[in-house]
């Protein structure tokens, strides 16, 4: 039996080699065409493949590298052979299937099989040259019965690409991005801040979170309603109470990438669109101190008085008209283009952003900026209270709890302190013989006598105050006085 199936197989292959050197290629095509056209009317499985570059301009298919993600999972688990990379993007090592692996998935009960293929051809260099260049095609092919089509092809495939850009989204390198002229620069998005270091009231800070979640849950529900997916936030409160450090425990939270927009390095509106048209969706895009950035607070003027005061200055100073006139680069980006970007026609450009403003001086914006429905929720981050003292304590001094609490939360009910400094006389220094106890100590005292100084110079500027206001009370009524002895003397 065996010396009669070796010679059957050697006649196979001298048939094939003869077949393959003497029949011409146009008729091995067309041999190749019928036979598989056969095999596909008898077998009762259709195939789909999905190639790594489609299109005229050679751009890698996004279908395909969804895919490759969302089997990633499956490859670990049953593929014999994989493949290893570290993606240029990602934080994560990714493993694929290597070369004519396969692996099966179940969606609703029904079993399909994917596949991967990598076939090389050489293609000469140039018409002059005899050297070959190797050109790697790579697929993956799906195969299920055909009883399943409207299934597989319908919501499974739908299922596959979304879950597959959810897993890349999941496993990228998170990116901080700045604008320079009309283009953005990035770095690696490293910020260490989450909610859970953050010093602020834990009720606040829940109410936060909960919105946060709520709002990427709910693409069907802006859909329905007809407003694009995007939310708007304004930070505002007195320098140091951690508005920067709450964009990025936003960002850390929800897996985001962060978009640092400069409103002063842009040119003109047209450029400013561009910007956010090139922002991806899953980002922040974040403006800090907006009460700073060009004229878009509520003391708009004229353009006639501007030009007014302009020509003013210039003949005042004759050499800043000519430094003028030999070309200004300063920003043309007007409120209503700003505008345009956080709720006009502009803002639906991608989906699931989060806009957010920061300002120390509130009532310098114009009400048309941070109204809701542009704004949606307005968070106040202030002086440090005895919550949030807790939280820093626990941060940097890994305490729940110590005697001198109860007055440091006295104190802290009387003086204005910001987060950032109270988190300063917490920092660990100094030499207390390595005792971690003594370290504690050593800074709540400091704390302590950093709030009773406080306390102490707010005493004394109140006092100056009522002082000065005294001193103003009775300048006002001599002068009263005499206004009435001058008219006295006029009559």
């Amino acid at each position: 039996m065996v010396p009669h199936l070796g010679s059957v197989l050697g006649s196979l292959m001298f048939f094939w080699a003869i077949f393959q050197q003497f029949v011409p290629h146009h008729l091995r095509t067309l041999i190749d065409k019928y036979c598989q056209r056969l095999v596909t009317f008898v077998s009762p499985y259709i195939q789909i493949k999905f190639h790594e570059v489609t299109g005229d301009r050679f751009r890698r298919s996004e279908a395909y590298s969804a895919i490759e993600s969302y089997l990633s999972s499956n490859a670990c688990a049953q593929a014999r052979r994989l493949k290893a990379d570290l993606a240029k993007s990602s934080q994560a090592l990714s493993l694929s299937m290597d070369g004519h692996e396969e692996v099966s998935d179940v969606f609703n009960g029904v079993k399909v099989w994917w596949a991967f293929h990598e076939t090389v051809s050489h293609t000469q260099t140039s018409p002059f040259s005899s050297t070959l260049a190797s050109d790697p095609k790579r697929y993956y092919k799906l195969t299920f019965h055909k009883r399943h089509r409207s299934l597989i092809i319908g919501p499974y495939l739908k299922y596959v690409i979304k879950e597959g850009k959810a897993i890349k989204v999941r496993e990228r390198q998170r990116k901080l991005y700045t604008n320079s002229s009309s283009s953005w620069s990035h770095v690696v998005f490293e910020h260490p801040a989450t909610f859970e270091t953050l010093a602020m009231d834990p009720e606040e800070k829940k109410k936060i979170i909960a919105d946060l979640n709520n709002f990427t849950k709910s693409e069907e529900f802006y859909a329905r309603i007809g407003r694009a997916w995007k939310r708007g936030y304004l930070l505002y409160g007195p320098p140091g109470t951690g508005k920067s450090t709450m964009v990025a425990a936003m960002a850390n939270l929800l897996g985001y990438d962060v978009y640092d927009l400069e409103l002063t390095a842009v040119k003109d509106n047209t450029e400013l669109r561009r910007l956010l048209i090139e922002t991806s969706s899953k980002s922040v895009i974040v403006i800090e101190d907006i009460d700073c950035s060009l004229e878009l607070t509520g003391q708009r003027r004229k353009k006639k008085d501007k030009e007014e005061e302009e020509d003013n200055e210039r003949k005042k100073n004759p050499t800043k008209k000519k430094e003028d006139g030999n070309g200004s680069s300063s920003s043309k980006v007007t409120l209503s283009g700003l505008l345009n970007i956080i709720d006009g026609l502009w803002s639906s450009c991608g989906g699931e952003k989060l806009i957010v403003f920061t300002t120390n001086h509130l009532e310098k914006l114009d009400p048309a900026l941070i109204r809701r429905g542009r704004m949606d929720k307005h968070i106040e981050l202030s002086y440090c209270s005895y919550e949030a003292f807790k939280v820093l304590a626990k941060n940097y001094l890994r305490i729940d709890s110590h005697d001198l609490f109860p007055l440091i939360s006295e104190l802290l009910s009387e003086v204005k302190m910001t987060p950032a400094d109270v988190a300063e006389h917490l920092m660990p220094m100094g030499a207390t013989g390595g005792n971690a106890t003594a370290t504690v100590t050593v800074c709540l005292k400091g704390l302590i006598q950093a709030l009773q100084l406080a306390k102490e110079e707010a005493a004394m500027k109140a006092e100056k105050e009522e002082g000065e206001k005294e001193v103003l009370s009775i300048r006002e009524e001599v002068e009263k006085e005499e206004k009435i002895i001058s008219a006295k003397n006029v009559k």
